[in-house]
């Protein structure tokens, strides 16, 4: 027996998971030292693979695989001492590819002819008893005897078993052992198809003594029989949607698995509909729904919930099952047409009013909401001939919509019937019923319109030039109610030219003014005017003339004014003219040209086409400006004689450059220029003499009291009568004042700065915030022939006078005068409240006397100021115009109420 160390043919890996297509991750195969073409080397078993899918490519070019798995060389292949590899891969439709090494080992080396060729060696046939079969989910006792492995070599030799493989000592473990001395196969536990289906177990058969092989190795394969131990199962969602009404048409088809052996009847699936059979049938072999009954009606049953079994065993009463509930929804058909919620409609209109909502007609549809089935689609079918009406749909309400778009008229047809069509977006089916229409009665009222002028617009053809008073046409207007024109005037209401005329009766128009063709106002030929109609209840209507003007030769060609004509050397020059004529043709172009008798020798001119004439000289001319005349004609010859002047000069692009002609300026083109100096001179002497004369501003003492209004006083007691032991008198010399009488001085100036100053009650009170305290005598005041007034001098050295300062003999003039001013408001005053002073005792009126006022303020010097009375004469009291508004308020009290 030949010694072998390691020949498997082969080696299958069993895989946990067999769902998915696998094959053995490697594979070492015992090859010839050459390996001739055509030799088959090994069979590649895939498990868990779709044979109808499953694709076997090999990586090296020298072999190929088979469908059936084995491997065969393509050509002879060379096996070197240390073998060889190439990949096989094996790939089916429900996954990834798995990929095998398969190594070729080289065996003992072969003896060959002469010819080099191997010379085969008959070698011993290997022990291989047949597969063993065990029954998945055995109930035991475990272990469990399955069959006795025994080797040829047994006869011979004293022989021991070795077991390895899936099942022994790879995963799974410890399923299987075998008794190493009477060579005994046994299960340790229940089996699994569906996760291991078959064992590949490798035995070997050793010498006792000598611990070597005696036997090629066993590959015994170990089959798990089938048991159907798992339920069909549905696969993918149960879901299905059909069309309405309809007979023989696939809904769906159930989708059912087994995991049971695909080689049984276990995985034989039969499909069983158990309700829904009035309109459902399902193939129980294919399990594909189909409908056996146009019944199915969305708008009464939308879905349909049906029960559906799957048996395996083909559906024998001892296969295991399942079920489940399928849903089934109808899809819908344009089967119901729209109808009409009402037999007729009826809708009113004023005549003479369009574009307008008349009438919305409401239709039911039991079909899908919102769908083509459903959205209805309105047609006038009768009695819209002249396109009065129209009708939409409204988008939200599914309503047809009937407007008037075209303004109808009561004396020509008080009444309209229609015949209105609701139709959907698709087309009906599935039904025998059609289109439904409603009859729609519009009555058109009547209105009092103004008059109508018939035809809306006239045209009149008329030659320009027409005489005053030429008669163009009549054009009238009727009333509608009575088809008449009886007491209607015409006036007109637009004519840009006022060229036409209108008879206010008759409505004759007629020429009033010249009718000019070539005028702005008229376009194209045509002047158009409107004229206006109105009856005897003042309403109106409009009508439009047109008047398309016929040209006549009443304008002559026209010559520029001026031309320049440029020189060129030596060269005699010439220029090119073009004629303006606004009459049209025959009587504008083509014009002709003559050149007058007088500049025969020294100009000619040319046609040179019909709109252009070519001026040219004869002899040489100095530049300068020359004057040319000659006649241009048109087309009918009719024209003048003209007279153009033309500049004979240097140019530079079309330009004269020569100074012919120079530019002077006159004394006013001085003046302009000189003019702003002048302004830039008086602006500076302005700003310098402000500048300059600016006065310095006086500082003043704020001696209190500095808020610029009248002082507070308190109103809830009555004060103290004047006293004059209150004033405050300083200790100052006196001087002699200046009469001035009351109704002479001068108002209009006040003290500090031109400030008008009020002097009341013993203060100087100033417009501008300050006040001065000043002494008043008031029982000499009378008859004294100067008073003599308290002179106060301020820290800065500036000085202001109260009543009764003194003036320096350095003041200017208009301070003196300020100063007479302010010592009159003095005197006016003090004498005013003297007189009061002595009314006191003897009053009036209730009001015309002193009132006593509480303090103005704690520590006052002086006392409260009470309410002046009216004098007992006259007095002119125009100074108070010169004082600021805020003591206006307080000069009031004083005045006669």
């Amino acid at each position: 027996m030949t010694k072998i160390v390691f020949y498997p043919v082969y080696l299958l890996l069993i895989l946990s998971c067999v769902e998915s297509c696998s094959i053995p991750g490697s594979l070492y195969v015992l090859s010839p030292q050459t390996i001739p073409a055509g030799y088959h080397l090994t069979k590649v078993e895939a498990v868990g693979c779709d044979p109808e899918t499953l694709h076997l490519t090999v990586e090296d070019p020298s072999f190929t695989v088979q469908s059936n798995g084995v491997v065969v060389a393509l050509s002879p292949v060379s096996v070197a001492t240390s073998g060889r590899t190439f990949s096989v891969r094996a790939q089916d439709g429900s996954g990834p590819a798995s990929e095998m090494e398969v190594h070729l080992v080289c065996g003992t080396k072969q003896k060959t002819n002469e010819k080099g060729q191997a010379i085969l060696k008959r070698t011993k046939r290997r022990w291989s008893p047949p597969p063993i079969n065990i029954l998945e989910n055995d109930v035991g006792p475990f272990p469990k005897d399955v069959e006795r492995i025994a080797s040829n070599s047994e006869a011979k030799y004293d022989v021991y078993y070795t077991i390895e493989g899936p099942g022994v000592n790879q995963y799974p473990l410890n399923i299987f052992s075998l008794d190493k001395e009477t060579g005994v196969l046994k299960v340790h536990q229940p089996l699994d198809r569906e996760e291991f289906p078959k064992f590949i177990l490798i035995i070997n058969a050793l010498d006792k003594v000598t611990n070597q092989p005696k036997d090629e190795p066993l590959d015994l394969t170990v089959s798990v029989d089938d048991k159907n131990d798992n339920k069909p199962e549905f696969s993918g969602p149960l879901i299905f949607s059909v069309l309405e009404q309809t007979t023989n048409l696939v809904v769906g088809k159930v989708e059912a698995t087994d995991k049971d052996d695909p080689e049984t009847d276990h995985v034989k699936i039969k499909f069983t509909l158990k309700d829904g059979l009035e309109y459902f049938a399902i193939n129980p072999d294919t399990g594909v729904i189909t409908t056996v009954s146009n019944k199915l009606d969305r708008e009464t049953k939308d879905k349909h919930m049906v029960t559906i079994e799957i048996r395996d065993l083909k559906g024998a009463p001892n296969g295991l099952f399942n079920t489940a509930t399928a849903t089934i929804t109808l899809l819908d058909i344009n089967d119901n047409p729209p109808t009409f919620r009402q037999p007729s409609f009826k809708a009113t209109i004023p005549e003479n009013k369009g574009e307008t909502l008349i009438l919305r007609i409401p239709v039911d549809d039991k079909d899908l909401k919102n769908s083509d089935n459903w959205i209805s689609k309105f047609v006038i079918t009768k009695g819209n001939e002249t396109g009065n009406f129209r009708i939409e749909t409204d988008p939200t309400t599914n309503e047809g919509l009937l407007y008037v778009t075209k303004p109808l008229d009561y004396e020509k047809n008080s009444k309209v019937n229609l015949e209105i069509s609701a139709q959907n977006k698709a087309k009906l089916n599935g039904t025998t019923a059609s289109w439904l229409t409603v009859p729609v009665e519009v009555d058109v009222t009547d209105i009092d319109e103004g008059p109508e002028f018939l035809p809306a617009s006239v045209t009149y053809t008329i030659k320009e030039n027409l005489p005053n008073g030429t008669v163009i046409g009549t054009y009238k207007a009727v009333d509608p109610e009575s088809r008449n024109s009886n007491g209607i005037t015409y006036r007109k209401q637009t004519d840009p030219g006022s060229w036409v005329g209108v008879d206010q009766a008759t409505g004759e128009l007629t020429v009033t003014n010249t009718i000019d063709r070539e005028s702005p106002l008229v376009k194209d030929g045509m002047y158009i005017i409107t004229v206006r109609a109105t009856d005897s209840s003042f309403k109106t209507g409009t009508g439009t003339v047109t008047l398309v003007i016929l040209d006549e030769n009443d304008n002559i060609p026209l010559i520029p004014e001026r031309l320049i004509m440029c020189e060129e050397g030596d060269k005699l020059t010439s220029k090119y003219i073009f004629p303006e004529d606004n009459d049209n043709s025959p009587y504008s172009a083509p014009f002709s040209f003559a050149i007058s008798e007088e500049y025969v020798d020294t100009w000619n001119i040319m046609a040179i086409n019909g709109t252009t004439g070519l001026l040219e000289q004869k002899k040489k001319l100095p530049t300068g400006i020359h004057d040319v005349s000659f006649f241009v004609g048109d087309q009918q010859g009719i024209g003048k004689k003209q007279t153009t002047e033309v500049r004979i000069c240097q140019c530079v692009n079309g330009k004269c450059i020569d100074k012919d002609r120079s530019v002077s300026l006159g004394p006013m083109g001085i003046l302009a220029l000189l003019l702003p100096l002048f302004l830039l001179l008086l602006l500076g002497l302005l700003l310098f003499f402000v500048c300059t004369t600016k006065r310095e501003k006086i500082p003043l003492d704020d001696m209190g009291y500095s808020a610029g209004i009248l002082l507070p006083s308190n109103t809830e007691a009555p004060g103290d009568e004047v006293d004059a032991t209150h004033i405050f008198k300083p200790d100052y010399g006196y001087e002699q004042g200046v009469k001035s009488s009351i109704k002479g001085s001068t108002m209009n100036m006040g003290l500090l700065g031109q400030k008008s100053t009020s002097t009341i009650g013993g203060h100087s009170v100033h417009d501008n915030g300050f006040q001065q305290s000043s002494v008043f005598n008031t029982l000499n005041m009378q008859n004294r022939s100067s008073s003599q007034f308290e002179k106060y001098s301020l820290h800065n050295g500036s000085r202001v006078f109260g009543n009764g300062a003194e003036y320096g003999s350095g003041l200017h003039a208009s301070e003196l005068t300020s100063y007479q001013t302010w010592r009159t408001h003095g005197l006016c005053l003090n004498e005013t409240l003297n007189n009061l002073q002595r009314s006191e005792e003897d009053p009036r009126d209730g009001d015309d006397v002193l009132h006593r006022y509480g303090y103005e303020g704690v520590g006052s010097p002086v006392g409260s100021v009470g309410c002046c009375s009216e004098h007992p004469f006259d007095e002119n009291l125009d100074f108070l115009n010169s004082i600021q508004p805020k003591f206006k308020t307080l000069a009031e009290v004083c005045t006669k109420r």
